[in-house]
């Protein structure tokens, strides 16, 4: 797996934190920085996600992932799945992830609670190398709410 990450400046300039992450995989995400008000050169234009916000975003896309994956081979009846991933870090640098909590609400029709729990915990356990990896730095807690589609 490989990953190009470049410096965009902001609109072109070489002012501001914008990047383009150009994937092995042949897709872009652009990240930007906060606004500094005290140095508006070295902050961002607030145009795209923080590189900690993709960082999040890609754990919960690893885990959605799992989830879906583990009930279809479950031979259930999987319908939607979405996470919601809430998270604190660290007040000084490295300014890691303390804590994350991921909210699943998962639908299909009569999916059994127990079934949407195992799935939930096996990707935490075994099968998520996002979250596995974050659970260095970071108390990951769960919880779902199932939906009879």
């Amino acid at each position: 797996m490989e990953c190009t990450v470049s410096w965009t400046g902001a609109l072109g300039t070489r002012s501001g934190m914008g990047f383009v992450a150009e994937t092995g995989s042949g897709h872009t995400i652009v990240m930007d920085g906060a606004p500094d008000a005290a140095k508006p050169e070295n902050g961002g234009q607030n145009l795209a996600p923080r590189p900690m916000e993709t960082v999040l975003a890609g754990t919960g896309g690893c885990t959605a992932y799992d989830v879906v994956l583990i009930l279809k081979r479950g031979r259930h009846n999987v319908q939607g799945c979405s996470v919601k991933l809430t998270s604190e870090r660290a007040e000084v640098d490295p300014k890691v992830f303390t804590k994350i909590h991921m909210h699943f609400t998962v639908s299909g029709k009569s999916l059994p609670a127990a079934a949407v729990e195992r799935a939930i915990a096996m990707s935490h356990e075994k099968y998520c190398s996002a979250s596995i990896m974050l659970a260095k730095t970071a108390e990951i807690t769960t919880s779902f709410d199932l939906v009879e589609a």
